[in-house]
C-alpha cells in the first residue's frame, strides 16, 4: 500500500493526496491531534497496519504511517542518507493538524526526535527500541551494505523472505504486509529499501534528547538486545522498559506500545 493515513474508527487510505484526503473529511477544520508512526530501517509504514486499525485498545483518532524516505513503495529516495535529511523529507509531507504525536520504532524513533528540531507542533515523541551507542566497527559495516549493489531475486517468495531478514520483522508480520517492501521490477524483485539508507550514520542522542522542544519518551523491550536499559537512562531520566518484549515491541504487542503516546 505505501504511505497510509487512516482515523480510528474509519478505514485507511493509502494516496499521494493526503493533505487533500485529510481536509475533505474534516472540511475547514485540521485535526487537534494527529499520530505519526515511522517505522525502523528497512521497514515501511504498512507494518503498523495490523496494531493501530485492527485493536480494540487502539489509538481513537486520525494516525499517519509513511514510508520513510527510501523505504517502501512511496518514500522519497535522496541522494544520501542522514536522520536530518530524513526528517526534513518528512517534514514537507506532514497531513496538516494542530499538534502531533511521533512515536517512531529504531531508526523512526531518531526520525521522529530530528522532527521534533524542525516542527513545533510535534508535541511528543516516543522512541522505541533506539540502537543510542554505535561502534565505529558497526559503522564501517553499514557503509559497506551501503555500497553494494542491489540484489535481484527470481520469485517474489525470495525477495519477501530477503525483506523479512534485513528489516528484523521476521515472522511478525503477514505475507500481505510483508510484500509492501519488495518491488516487483517484471518477472524479477529487489527490496523497496535503498541501499544508501543504510549509511545513515550515528544518532546524536544527546543534543536530539536534551535540545528536544517536545517531550522525549525512550522505551525499549526487556529483551531487546539492541539497547540497554543504563544506556537509555543516561538520556532520560526514567526510560520505559515494555516487560517481555523484544526489538519489535511495536509488533510484538502494539498496544503496550501505543499507550505510551
Amino acid at each position: 500500500m505505501g504511505t497510509v493515513l487512516g482515523c480510528n474508527p474509519g478505514v485507511e487510505a493509502s494516496r499521494p493526496e493526503l493533505r487533500d484526503e485529510l481536509r475533505d473529511e474534516l472540511g475547514d477544520e485540521e485535526p487537534s491531534e494527529l499520530l505519526v508512526l515511522l517505522h525502523g530501517l528497512g521497514g515501511t509504514g504498512d507494518i503498523w497496519l495490523p496494531g493501530i486499525a485492527d485493536r480494540d485498545d487502539r489509538w481513537a483518532g486520525w494516525w499517519w504511517a509513511p514510508d520513510l524516505p527510501g523505504h517502501g513503495a512511496t518514500g522519497q529516495r535522496l541522494a544520501g542518507y542522514t536522520f536530518r535529511s530524513m526528517a526534513e523529507a518528512l517534514a514537507t509531507q506532514l497531513p496538516p493538524a494542530r499538534r502531533y504525536v511521533v512515536v517512531g520504532h529504531s531508526l523512526g524513533g531518531v526520525v521522529g526526535l530530528e522532527l521534533a528540531h524542525l516542527v513545533p507542533a510535534v508535541r511528543t515523541v516516543v522512541g522505541v527500541g533506539i540502537k543510542v551507542e554505535w561502534t565505529d566497527d558497526e559503522l564501517a559495516r553499514a557503509r559497506d551494505l551501503a555500497r553494494r549493489p542491489v540484489a535481484w531475486f527470481d520469485t517474489e517468495a525470495e525477495a519477501v523472505a530477503r525483506h523479512r531478514k534485513v528489516s528484523g520483522i521476521g515472522d511478525l508480520v503477514d505475507d500481505d504486509i510483508a510484500r509492501t517492501g519488495v518491488v516487483d521490477e517484471g518477472r524479477r524483485w529487489r527490496l523497496a529499501l535503498d541501499p544508501l539508507a543504510f549509511a545513515v550514520g550515528r544518532p546524536e542522542m544527546a543534543r536530539l534528547v536534551d535540545g528536544s522542544p517536545a517531550e522525549v519518551v525512550l522505551a525499549r523491550g526487556e529483551t531487546d538486545h539492541m539497547v540497554t536499559e543504563a544506556q537509555l537512562r543516561a538520556l532520560v531520566p526514567a526510560p520505559v522498559i515494555l516487560p517481555g518484549l523484544g526489538h519489535n515491541a511495536h509488533l510484538e504487542d502494539p498496544g503496550a506500545v501505543l499507550r505510551l503516546a
